[in-house]
């Protein structure tokens, strides 16, 4: 097995021989830290995220859907506060138990790597930094971002009468999880390719931003982060089942009723949940066309706190991923 600063070098730093002082990076990967210099006029949105094996990913996972997951979970929180990405930071610990021999963790690094990698050139974000080490399975990764001083998406905006929008679709995250667990492995299925190869919706944020009044991503099922949103925002919510976006074959693969638990309560789709005043859903349906994204409203927030359906259907069955309880409900 390499040693950690030769792994370092072989996977993670080849692909950061460009950085320079144009993308605000003047020290990267190599030294105690890494020194950067953000843009003038914005502020800098520091988030991380940790991926721990058979909690947020299968073990039996390819490694490239891992490197890719692990990073797209954390630039989805940018994506939340309408920030557009510039550079990240990853902690990765290697549980070399689980590998035959040495050639089979160099292939599962390369491969990590890869996923890794190419995700983050997408959304041009570069590494410049981290740390390697041995133990259990997990993947730490900090990203941080910048957005024009005082437009940043928060959670607190709502206000009673806005209206409660999601882009995308729903429930593919989990609808993912179980065709996972029932033994499918084609990563074209739609379904697992929303649970292991989830996109982070930064540029919906970008465009959202200046008309949504309160924002936050669906990592823990929608009902779940809707109550963050209404306790940021001291509104309450009244849903509206039958608009709620289905992610496609969800419905089919798993009947109308766990289709309709996993859009409400599955988690793991990484779609922006906003709220909007009435005049401006248009217009921010309107600049979602070009990214071939929808952005559907499912409610609206009300003065009563609490969450309802607007068909009076019982939503006291229905709750989000509880990382301390061992299991959504």
């Amino acid at each position: 097995m390499l040693a950690e600063f030769d792994l370092i070098r072989r996977y993670f730093m080849s692909s950061q021989e460009a950085s320079t002082a144009s993308n605000g990076v003047t020290l990267g990967c190599g030294d105690d830290a890494t020194l950067l210099v953000p843009q003038a006029g914005q502020q800098l949105v520091v988030s991380v995220d940790t991926s721990v094996v058979d909690v947020h990913f299968p073990r039996e996972a390819p490694a490239f859907a891992v490197g890719h997951r692990a990073l797209a979970v954390a630039l989805s929180d940018l994506a939340a506060m309408g920030a557009t990405s510039r550079w990240c930071l990853m902690a990765l610990t290697l549980d070399q138990r689980q590998f035959a021999d040495d050639e089979a963790t160099q292939a599962w690094l390369a491969d990590y790597a890869q996923g890794f990698h190419a995700l983050s050139q997408q959304h041009a974000t570069t590494l410049v930094g981290g740390d390697v080490t041995s133990g259990a399975l997990s993947i730490g990764v900090t990203v941080m971002g910048e957005v024009p001083v005082g437009e940043a998406l928060t959670r607190g905006g709502a206000q009673a009468g806005d209206l409660i929008a999601v882009t995308g679709a729903l429930g593919g995250g989990a609808g993912g999880l179980a065709l996972w667990q029932q033994g499918e492995r084609d990563l074209s299925h739609p379904l697992l390719s929303r649970y292991l190869l989830p996109q982070p919706r930064l540029a919906a944020g970008l465009a959202l931003r200046g008309l949504a009044t309160a924002a936050l991503d669906i990592s823990d099922g929608l009902l779940a982060d809707l109550a963050h949103l209404r306790e940021a925002s001291q509104v309450g919510a009244i849903i509206a089942l039958d608009a709620l976006p289905l992610a496609d074959e969800l419905e089919s693969t798993l009947g109308r009723e766990a289709a309709l638990k996993a859009a409400l309560s599955g988690g793991d789709d990484y779609e922006l949940l906003v709220t909007l005043g009435a005049d401006d859903v248009a217009e921010a349906q309107q600049r979602l066309v070009p990214l071939g994204l929808s952005l559907t409203v499912i409610g609206r927030c009300s003065e009563t706190l609490g969450v309802s359906a607007s068909d009076q259907s019982d939503l006291s069955g229905y709750a989000g991923w509880q990382h301390f309880s061992g299991e959504a409900p």
